[in-house]
């Protein structure tokens, strides 16, 4: 008889405590977890098609930046806890004064996207990086969801300052059990609240009473340290307080008068806030509403923040979603980290900041997620595997007395040398440079073409795609969720249907740039950018079924602007940092009035140069990224 739940906890505890502790003991032992930024976002979006903003780098250099982070928060808040002091970011662990999480609920939910394209809606299931961040997708089900959190959330602890505390966000799906590993975590006397959040929906029910609250678990880290705004969360009085304040002084305020003739006034601030929050869930058209299924209204993060936190203090939330901590922290002066391993809620967040005019942020990336698809499948060596996608790709493995590298192969007809990246990190240009030379090296040269396969791709691949793309160098993605596909079906029987397919990587291309002169500033000229075709990756490699497959391939050749998300450019690419000093988006209809349209051509004022190296950074309604750097001027 498999054991229940209650039986599970203490092994589901022992080991969350082991996988953390493995965790902070490689950090300590050196291990380096970096997070990859792909852009310093500083707010501008396009307003009119002519932006004339400032481009000036005084606000490019300061000593703290908000970060928005893509990726599992197991391996952000790892790398948030080593830190990085060569590029002068230290460990914030013990630096964080307020951590939100609203964490799904075990309720097997289907996270699909719905994407609206011109022409109707594409329904995108869950990624594969999706499908190992969200526990509830899972086979165990509630335990495999406690597994989950446990050892995220003794990183959480660690990362919590003595003052700290953390609201952590369920419901009745699980919220007993997570009250549990919180108490083991946190310690059962540093439980502050059980808080109900109470709301109206309309819910048809006929076995059950209508269910209308979720629950709020609100720990210290250290009981009694912890800050408390008390005077910043006051309620307004009730009838019923207001009467026993029966009384009016002589300067006009209320008291009521005790039997021993001491008076005691009543707070003009309003009466502390209970434990029972009445705050209205946001309804479908709701203005504040951006699109993400389980967003939560900004009262009520502007209640725990203001309660928990004080201005400049920081505030983190690891599983960002819709990305209301972020920009209400922003709002009440409080600094911020939020992280969501969805890219749908990565392009949400990062599209409600600059809509918000946030202060430069930091977009950034962690982690390759292939990793631990690859850590959790029967194959055991990198090299295994490379020789099974080999096998898969058609190329023929070489002896290991001619190349000890396991991860590379041929194709001997056409003289092409086959390359697979390991699943274990991402590719980028070291790799592709790599696989250049080898080209020119391995056996003593003389290849027609190198094919690159790789898994994951850091940002700033397709540059080096464009670099090398005239000198025989191919780069190609593995299907993403070949490893599952090879732990139901085996090789053979993949290898026997012949549909593996290993598809190029999305691109885009742009018009001739365009410099001229600006009328009213003579120190300053016009930069015209003009987007021209956009190249998606292929369909098959996307977590869509057949008929969604159709749909898409009808946009990409009728409308293939259509699938950009969003786009951005810095006007003075450094080759390092990209800064992003315009933007555009879906959804911004201030210029167009057109929700599934971005605008495709933008003129920039901006001082003067002989010459500029300009880069644009293109993010699909998927979440792919590309990048063009073009140099413009003599």
């Amino acid at each position: 008889m498999p054991k229940t739940l209650i039986e599970e906890l203490p092994r589901i505890a022992a080991e969350g405590r082991r996988e953390a502790q493995q965790v902070l003991d490689r950090l300590s032992g050196g291990v380096q977890i970096g997070l990859q930024t792909n852009e310093l976002v500083l707010p501008a979006r396009d307003t009119s098609g002519l932006w004339r903003g400032q481009t000036t780098n005084q606000d490019l250099y300061q000593p703290w930046y908000n970060r928005l982070i893509y990726g599992d928060n197991m391996l952000a808040m790892q790398a948030l806890l080593k830190g990085d002091p060569a590029n002068g970011t230290p460990s914030l662990r013990g630096a964080v004064d307020l951590i939100y999480i609203d964490p799904p609920f075990d309720s097997k939910a289907d996270y699909r996207t719905k994407i609206t394209l011109p022409g109707g809606e594409v329904v995108q299931r869950p990624t594969v990086i999706e499908q190992f961040g969200y526990s509830d997708l899972w086979e165990k089900g509630t335990v495999s969801y406690l597994e989950y959190m446990y050892p995220r959330l003794v990183l959480m602890r660690e990362l919590l300052s003595e003052r700290g505390s953390i609201y952590v966000h369920i419901d009745w799906h699980v919220g007993h059990y997570m009250k549990i590993i919180l108490d083991d975590i946190f310690g059962k006397e540093n439980i502050l609240n059980d808080i109900c959040w109470s709301y109206n929906t309309r819910t048809m029910v006929s076995q059950w009473f209508a269910r209308k609250h979720d629950n709020l678990l609100f720990y210290a880290k250290s009981k009694g340290n912890h800050i408390f705004n008390v005077d910043d969360v006051r309620v307004p009085h009730t009838e019923d307080s207001l009467a026993q304040y029966n009384k009016i002084d002589e300067n006009g305020r209320r008291y009521k008068q005790q039997s021993g003739g001491v008076r005691t006034y009543l707070n003009e601030l309003g009466q502390p806030c209970g434990d029972s929050w009445d705050i209205q869930i946001l309804g479908s058209r709701d203005v504040e509403r951006n699109g993400y299924a389980t967003q939560k209204p900004s009262k009520l993060l502007e209640r725990i923040i203001k309660a928990s936190s004080n201005e400049g203090d920081l505030v983190c939330d690891f599983f960002g979603g819709s990305g209301t901590t972020a920009a209400v922290a922003e709002k009440l002066g409080r600094r911020w980290i939020t992280t969501d391993i969805g890219k749908p809620a990565a392009l949400v967040m990062r599209k409600r900041l600059i809509d918000q005019e946030a202060k430069p942020f930091l977009y950034q990336a962690v982690g390759d997620y292939q990793k631990q698809a690859f850590a959790t499948s029967h194959i055991k060596r990198v090299g295994d595997l490379s020789q099974i996608v080999l096998g898969l790709y058609g190329a023929l493995p070489f002896a290991a007395e001619q190349v000890a590298d396991r991860n590379f192969g041929y194709m001997k007809e056409s003289r092409t040398l086959v390359m697979v990246d390991s699943p274990n990190r991402l590719t980028g240009p070291a790799t592709i440079k790599r696989a250049y030379e080898a080209k020119s090296s391995l056996l003593g040269g003389g290849w027609n073409k190198v094919v690159v396969l790789g898994w994951n791709f850091s940002y700033d691949i397709s540059q080096a795609i464009q670099e090398y793309a005239d000198k025989g160098v191919e780069v190609l993605v593995i299907p993403p969720d070949l490893i599952d596909k090879l732990s139901k079906k085996g090789y053979r029987n993949l290898i026997n249907s012949g549909n593996i397919r290993f598809s190029s990587l999305q691109y885009l291309m742009l018009k001739p740039m365009k410099v001229g002169p600006t009328p009213l500033n003579p120190d300053n000229e016009t930069l015209t950018v003009e987007l021209e075709n956009y190249v998606l990756i292929s369909p098959d490699n996307l977590p869509l079924d057949d008929a969604n497959k159709q749909k898409l391939q009808q946009v990409m050749a009728d409308d293939p602007l259509a699938l950009i998300e969003y786009w951005s450019i810095d006007p003075d690419y450094d080759g390092v940092t990209f800064r992003s000093k315009w933007q555009d988006y879906r959804e911004n209809t201030e210029n167009d009035n057109d929700p599934l349209h971005c605008v495709y051509k933008v003129s920039l004022d901006v001082p003067k140069k002989a010459n500029r190296k300009v880069c644009v950074k293109a993010v699909d309604v998927f979440g792919y990224e590309s990048m063009v750097v073009e140099r413009v001027g003599q």
